[in-house]
C-alpha cells in the first residue's frame, strides 16, 4: 500500500492544534496511563476507549466480562511480537482493527497509530482491505512520519483526523 501525506509534515503541529475531543484528554491523561501501570485494562476502562472509538459497538462489548478483558489485554500489552498484540485485542466482543489499534495506541509503550477512515484518507487511501498486512505497512509508515516530524503519535494522530476533517 502506498501511503502520501496529504500536507507537509511543517503543517502536522498545525492541524493537531485545531484538534478538539473532550472525551479525548480522559483517556489519554487518566484511563492510558491507569492501564500502563497495570497492564492491562479493566472492563470499565475498556469500555471507555471503545466508546470513545465508536459507540456503534457498544453492545458488543459490554459482552466482556471484566476477567477476560484484562486476560486478553494483558496478552497484547505484555507481547512483544507486533501481530500477537493486535489480532489478540481482535478477541474481544466488538473489537476489530480500528478499536484493537485504539487500545495499543493509548496503552502499550510501543508508537502505534489509530487506525481510522480519516486517518487513512489524510494518508490518501479510501476503504482498503484491512489486515495484518496492511496494519504494519501502515503503523511503519506512520512511526516514520512521526520520527522525522520529531511529533508523538498522538500529536500526529490528531492532525491525519482534523485536516480529513476540515478537508475531505
Amino acid at each position: 500500500m502506498k501511503f502520501k501525506l496529504r500536507f507537509p509534515r511543517s503543517a502536522i503541529e498545525k492541524w493537531a492544534g485545531q484538534y478538539s475531543d473532550p472525551v479525548d484528554a480522559e483517556i489519554e491523561n487518566v484511563v492510558a496511563p491507569a492501564a500502563r501501570r497495570q497492564g492491562f485494562l479493566t472492563r470499565g476502562q475498556f469500555l471507555a476507549i471503545a466508546e470513545w472509538k465508536t459507540a456503534r459497538s457498544r453492545s458488543r462489548c459490554l459482552e466482556n466480562d471484566d476477567a477476560y478483558v484484562r486476560e486478553v489485554t494483558r496478552a497484547a500489552l505484555s507481547s512483544k511480537d507486533e501481530r500477537f498484540k493486535i489480532e489478540v485485542l481482535r478477541l474481544l466482543d466488538g473489537v476489530e482493527w480500528p478499536t484493537a489499534s485504539v487500545i495499543l495506541h493509548f496503552c502499550d509503550r510501543g508508537r502505534y497509530p489509530i487506525l481510522d477512515v480519516r486517518a487513512l484518507w489524510s494518508l490518501g487511501v479510501a476503504a482498503p482491505r484491512v489486515g495484518f498486512r496492511l496494519w504494519m505497512e501502515y503503523t511503519e509508515f506512520l512511526r516514520g512520519v512521526a520520527r522525522d516530524a520529531e511529533v508523538s503519535m498522538r500529536t500526529l494522530d490528531r492532525a491525519l483526523w482534523q485536516y480529513s476533517k476540515e478537508n475531505q
